[in-house]
């Protein structure tokens, strides 16, 4: 598994450094060098709360160090889903809310990139067994309770290999929801 999980976790010894708790594995805060009093360590289907939140981790599947994605619950009924940085999730979710999932690249937009020699076979690969693509969010979407979804975020879009436009346009088809796209 690869330890280097920079675009992610480049600013977690700032926010502790600013009195600020940050919240991971234990296998995430070794594999990045984490320790101090601000560090909780949480695992996964295990929940806390945070002021009026109950947070439950639940493992991912992404080449890293012990991944989490999250599902966050407050009393007043909101239910917000964080899934990034995985190529697949086994759990389902009913009532979700809110959604900030990954949407990191189109097969199609890889595969025209690697025939066109801007994308290497092996990078290729390594997204496959990595990250979620707009197909998987929309399978992901589709196997869960979206009734109550008001709306979604995507995030960790790739560079080259995604269409924002495009991604919020085919997600809002399959959710109905307000669809964002967070900015890099």
């Amino acid at each position: 598994m690869s330890t280097d999980h920079g675009d992610h976790s480049k600013s977690a010894k700032d926010i502790m450094r600013a009195a600020i708790p940050v919240y991971t594995s234990a296998g995430t805060a070794a594999a990045i060098g984490l320790s101090g009093h601000r560090l909780r360590t949480v695992e996964a289907n295990k929940q806390f709360t945070v002021g009026t939140w109950t947070i439950l981790p639940f493992d991912v599947e992404h080449d890293v160090e012990e991944p989490l994605g999250f599902l966050l619950t407050n009393p007043t009924g909101d239910k917000l889903v964080f899934l990034t940085d995985t190529y697949y999730c086994k759990y389902r979710f009913g009532g979700i809310t809110h959604l900030m999932v990954e949407c990191n690249y189109a097969l199609d937009i890889v595969n025209r990139r690697v025939e066109a020699g801007e994308l290497h076979p092996s990078q290729k690969r390594r997204l496959l067994t990595s990250h979620f693509s707009l197909e998987h969010v929309k399978d992901f979407l589709r196997a869960n309770d979206m009734r109550s979804l008001r709306e979604v975020w995507l995030l960790h879009l790739s560079d080259g290999n995604s269409d924002a436009d495009r991604f919020r346009r085919e997600v809002q088809e399959v959710t109905g929801a307000v669809v964002r796209v967070a900015e890099r």
